[in-house]
């Protein structure tokens, strides 16, 4: 791993090899999220959901007790909690075959907008007004619950774990 406390794999990056590519529809969505997730945090990187990340014991350990989100999104908090704790990054190429008929294709809305509403809220957390949010969490519950997707834990809850 070199200089870098956490290296990910990348299709996106030139010397990738792709397999066999997402749809259309696929690629399009993970672009506005790579849009959505880089105006949030400013990551400058370029596949948060690629499954490919080797990361150090001691980064594992300093930021383990700062994850919170356990859906798809959990890259996403992965890496910005990383980045806070002022780990290095390092996004490298990778050889990709996309699996035909995965769960986030065949319920390509629904995993979007909870992806959406995951990165949303990792953001809120790392935000002054995380505090006064607290009245809306049952609210939260019941929308997560709706698009069947694990309720993202409080810092409270996830520092417990």
């Amino acid at each position: 791993m070199g200089q870098a406390d956490c290296v990910i794999g990348s299709r996106w990056l030139p010397g990738a090899v792709l397999h066999q590519a997402q749809t259309r529809l696929r690629r399009f969505t993970s672009r506005c999220f790579h849009v959505i997730v880089e105006l949030l945090f400013w990551l400058h990187v370029k596949d948060t959901q690629c499954p490919c990340k080797l990361i150090r014991s001691g980064a594992v350990q300093k930021i383990h007790p700062t994850l919170c989100i356990a859906d798809l999104a959990f890259d996403v908090n992965l890496l910005v909690s990383l980045k806070r704790a002022g780990f290095r990054i390092k996004e490298v190429p990778i050889e990709w075959t996309d699996v035909a008929g995965s769960k986030v294709t065949a319920s390509l809305f629904r995993s979007s907008l909870t992806m959406f509403l995951s990165v949303l809220r990792v953001r809120l957390i790392y935000s002054p007004f995380y505090q006064w949010l607290k009245p809306l969490r049952p609210w939260e519950a019941w929308v997560y619950k709706k698009l069947r997707a694990p309720r993202p834990l409080s810092r409270d809850e996830s520092k417990k774990g």
